[in-house]
């Protein structure tokens, strides 16, 4: 249980390394790069073999298809045989930035705590093992799922391969943003739900939520929440569903971990 030097009611808030995102993010690129140079090459080469009868003969949608089965196959492969290994370095590098960050903010208050794997945080860590893998694999399925309709649209409609080439590139944009946004997205929810199990394994029963004053379309409600405190153990209703800051969809927010000595600042009666 933390005592209060009283120098400070509430903790510095733990927040998302963007270090972390970014690395996360360049290796998920580096495969769906690979993947891509792959399908256009396959793709464009078969297509232009195959355009002067396109839109008169079955059997160029027939090769394409193989060959689109192929690499999905091929591909779906390569994501599902990295994905343990790169969600296992994403979650585990989180915790031990969000417990060193959460360690220094400690001692910079006064206090010395070392954190490790508690089974808490063990069942959190796994849940985000399992998570992520899931989302990983997910990237390679959506897109042979957007690529197999386009490729196949544009043999029924006879066009020529540049204008395959161009569907396929903005499909790879697609990609790569999807990539990102969950690579942001994970980092937000895997610091929150470490820092909370690290708050609740401390002896900390409330925290202020703050907004992270960032995005071009914030929630009302986050931005409402921003300042007020809440019971780490249940979160907040917002919008109709319990949450904590950092675990809803692109939420950036963060909590200040309230001192339990000084709940009465906060008019928090101390349990």
């Amino acid at each position: 249980m933390l005592k209060s030097t009283g120098k400070v009611a509430a903790l510095p808030a733990v927040r998302p390394n963007e270090g972390l995102e970014a690395d996360y993010r360049r290796k998920l690129e580096r495969l769906i790069e690979d993947m891509q140079k792959s399908v256009l090459w396959w793709v464009q080469a078969a297509y232009k073999q195959n355009t002067p009868e396109m839109a008169q003969d079955a059997s160029p949608a027939k090769a394409l298809t193989g060959i689109l089965n192929r690499l999905r196959k091929q591909w779906q492969g390569k994501f599902d045989e990295e994905a343990p290994n790169l969600a296992q370095w994403f979650v585990m590098t989180s915790k031990g930035q969000t417990d060193r960050s959460m360690a220094k903010g400690l001692k910079d208050a006064g206090f010395a705590v070392k954190f490790g794997m508690t089974r808490e945080t063990n069942d959190i860590v796994r849940a985000e093992i399992t998570e992520n893998v899931s989302l990983i694999k997910s990237i390679s399925s959506q897109y042979f799922t957007d690529i197999e309709g386009m490729v196949m649209r544009s043999v029924a409609q006879g066009r020529d391969v540049g204008g395959l080439a161009k569907d396929l590139e903005h499909t790879y944009g697609v990609t790569k943003r999807r990539a990102a946004f969950m690579a942001s997205d994970q980092n937000a929810k895997s610091t929150a739900n470490i820092t909370r199990a690290n708050q609740e394994r401390l002896g900390i029963t409330h925290a202020i939520w703050t907004h992270s004053r960032g995005g071009k379309h914030p929630r009302p409600s986050h931005v409402a929440a921003n300042g007020k405190p809440y019971r780490i153990s249940e979160g907040m209703v917002l919008d109709g569903e319990q949450v904590w800051p950092g675990t809803a969809i692109n939420c950036k927010c963060v909590s200040r971990p309230i001192l339990p000595s000084q709940l009465h600042k906060y008019g928090i009666e101390r349990e």
